[in-house]
């Protein structure tokens, strides 16, 4: 932009012409409509120019919206962040596969594994397929710790799954959680921020978040990479039972996205 049109688009009363300034005439104010595009006065331009001025003009604030939509739709859905590690974990009440009730507050005094779960997710497959989250599952509650498998996956997204279809897939990949629970308001999953598949929180009994996080240390849906990575779940709560602060209570979860509606 030069000096010139700097000037009209601070002051368009800069734009009289030069008779006019001589004969000290001024442009009435309708002719004081400039273009911020070319800084001429749309009043005096052809109505061609002036419909494409408004087009464009309309055009961009078409895309500013759409902008904006998209920005507070992923606002809605991601503004959730996991409760910090030592602050009290939200309770909830959840059904399972069978038609059962299940709150958190129920199983204070003891430590509470959350898992979250979609049996289409490549990532939680590694875990099943391989047998790895059943034997951890079975490790576990076998020492009195209470496993809580939960699908926030909302209806018809991938993931989500009907109580009949969560006992055909308890019963057939032999699943060793204390329950298998169903969110599909994702009500659960957004109060402790979950945004993968599997999320992994340990709750102590004293209702405290201790671990939140990945299960392991390799980011990939490879089974084969299991045994040589570090399964965080078990440290922590390995470390929790023995009466030993956590040396890593929260690691960056991994794997498909939980669809929320």
């Amino acid at each position: 932009m030069n000096n010139r049109a700097r000037e009209i688009f601070r002051d368009p009363r800069r734009a009289r012409p030069a008779s006019a300034v001589a004969s000290g005439l001024a442009l009435p104010t309708r002719h004081l409509n400039f273009c911020r595009v070319c800084y001429k006065c749309l009043t005096c331009q052809k109505l061609n120019h002036l419909g494409k001025f408004v087009s464009n003009q309309s055009m961009n604030t078409k895309i500013l919206l759409s902008v904006v939509t998209s920005s507070l739709i992923a606002t809605a859905v991601y503004a959730f962040d996991p409760p910090p590690v030592g602050s009290a974990a939200p309770d909830f009440s959840l059904s399972d596969a069978k038609g059962g009730t299940h709150s958190l507050s129920q199983y204070k005094g003891k430590y509470v594994v959350l898992e979250w779960f979609n049996p289409e997710c490549p990532f939680v497959k590694k875990h099943y397929g391989s047998g790895n989250m059943q034997k951890l599952q079975d490790q576990y509650t076998g020492k009195g710790v209470v496993w809580l498998t939960i699908d926030s996956n909302a209806p018809g997204t991938e993931g989500n799954i009907t109580p009949e279809q969560a006992q055909k897939i308890a019963e057939s990949w032999k699943t060793r959680q204390t329950a298998l629970l169903l969110d599909p308001e994702g009500k659960a999953g957004r109060a402790y921020g979950a945004k993968n598949t599997p999320d992994m929180v340990i709750i102590n009994p004293e209702g405290k978040i201790a671990y939140e996080g990945a299960i392991d240390s390799k980011a990939s849906p490879n089974p084969a990479d299991i045994p040589s990575s570090t399964n965080y779940v078990k440290v922590a709560l390995d470390e929790s039972l023995a009466g030993k602060p956590v040396t890593t209570p929260q690691t960056k979860p991994y794997g498909c996205s939980v669809k929320y509606k």
